[in-house]
């Protein structure tokens, strides 16, 4: 088994175990969701606001262990692998990070939602950039287009210039920490127009190798 699979075992298995020692001293109704401005504008029952996230995380990781062999370019995966299971890793992290801030909120621990989440999403965008540097042409992983899935030259291009935005928004959106009150749009305003512009761009790009 790879190690890789071996950590996110352990980070799943610690997750359901803390949902089974919190479910007694949580609310009947646990937060769920905050807005913009890191206030709750959403509940659920204490069993899914608990279980969800381990349970997607359980999901995913098995998602995550048939792209490899499933992928028709898998081995293009192959050459990238180290990369794409580091990637895997923080991605985990990342969702029992969001899981253990959850059950404190609702333990009755308060702080900034937005504020606390942007260092890891910063972090995230920023190993983003690093996986699409080194990504090579597969169904699953990377800036799927129909031009960059169709040429191996509009793929590199664009996950090159794809790999500088996504650093970019990963430090932009940690700059957001600095900006309470308009934290969340540090992180949305860079990934969605840094996405909007990689799809054009590939089209762009592949109109130009035609010609």
């Amino acid at each position: 088994m790879r190690k890789a699979n071996i950590v996110i075992i352990i980070i799943i298995l610690v997750s359901f175990i803390i949902a089974l020692w919190a479910y007694p001293n949580v609310p009947d109704k646990m937060a769920s969701h905050w807005n913009a401005k890191g206030q709750v504008d959403g509940y659920m029952s204490k069993f899914w606001g608990l279980f969800l996230m381990p349970i997607i995380s359980f999901s995913l990781f098995l998602l995550f262990l048939v792209i490899p062999v499933i992928d028709p370019l898998k081995a293009n995966i192959k050459k990238f692998r180290k990369y794409f299971d580091w990637f895997i890793i923080l991605l985990f992290v990342f969702f029992f990070y969001i899981f253990m801030l959850t059950i404190l909120w609702n333990l009755g621990v308060r702080y900034n939602m937005n504020i606390a989440m942007v260092p890891a999403l910063g972090l995230l965008f920023f190993y983003i950039g690093i996986l699409l540097q080194k990504a090579k042409r597969n169904w699953f992983i990377g800036i799927r287009t129909p031009w960059t899935l169709s040429s191996d030259q509009v793929w590199d291009k664009t996950h090159k210039l794809g790999a500088n935005l996504f650093k970019i928004a990963g430090v932009v959106a940690i700059i957001g920490i600095f900006f309470p009150k308009y934290s969340i749009w540090f992180v949305l305003i860079p990934v969605l127009a840094f996405a909007f512009y990689l799809i054009v761009y590939s089209y762009f790009e592949y109109q130009k190798e035609k010609k």
